[in-house]
This record gives structure tokens, C-alpha cells and sequence, in this order.
């Protein structure tokens, strides 16, 4: 069985628009964030799942990887359950 890991991200926070992208020290919150999660032993691979072509080029440009969503989904959990 692999184990797989799944960041929910999107870019029209209500609260703060753009926020995966802001910069800390240098990278994007999600790059950070992606980098910290590859680091676990026990996941086999790690995704990001986002609405925003802007987060996921920004993912794609360090190596990561992104699974595209609806941009309709209202929480996390809703971008990372199955249907």
C-alpha cells in the first residue's frame, strides 16, 4: 500500500488572497510547506491540490508536484475527498 500525501491550497482565501504565495525567507509558504512534507519517511508521494495555475506553476517550478481541482470546493477537506 502507498501512502500518499495531499496539501489543499488555493488562492482566493476570503481572508488572505494569495497567502501560499507570499514569500517567507526567500520561498512561497506552499513551497515551503511541500518541502517540509517530502521530508517524512512515511509518505510514498506528495501532491498539492489547488485551483490556482499560478500555485501550481510556482509548485512545478521547485520540483513539486499538483493535482488541479475545481475552484468550486469551500474547505480543504472538500478539495482532497474523492468523489
Amino acid at each position: 500500500m502507498k501512502i500518499v500525501g495531499i496539501i489543499p491550497s488555493r488562492f482566493n482565501s476570503s481572508r488572505l488572497p494569495g497567502k501560499p504565495l507570499i514569500d517567507i525567507l526567500g520561498l512561497p509558504m506552499i513551497v515551503h510547506v511541500y518541502l517540509r512534507c517530502i521530508m517524512a519517511k512515511t509518505l510514498d508521494d506528495m501532491y498539492v491540490a489547488t485551483d490556482s495555475k499560478e500555485i501550481a506553476n510556482v509548485v512545478s517550478s521547485y520540483g513539486g508536484k499538483y493535482i488541479m481541482t475545481s475552484n468550486s470546493h469551500e474547505t480543504g477537506t472538500d478539495r482532497i475527498t474523492l468523489e
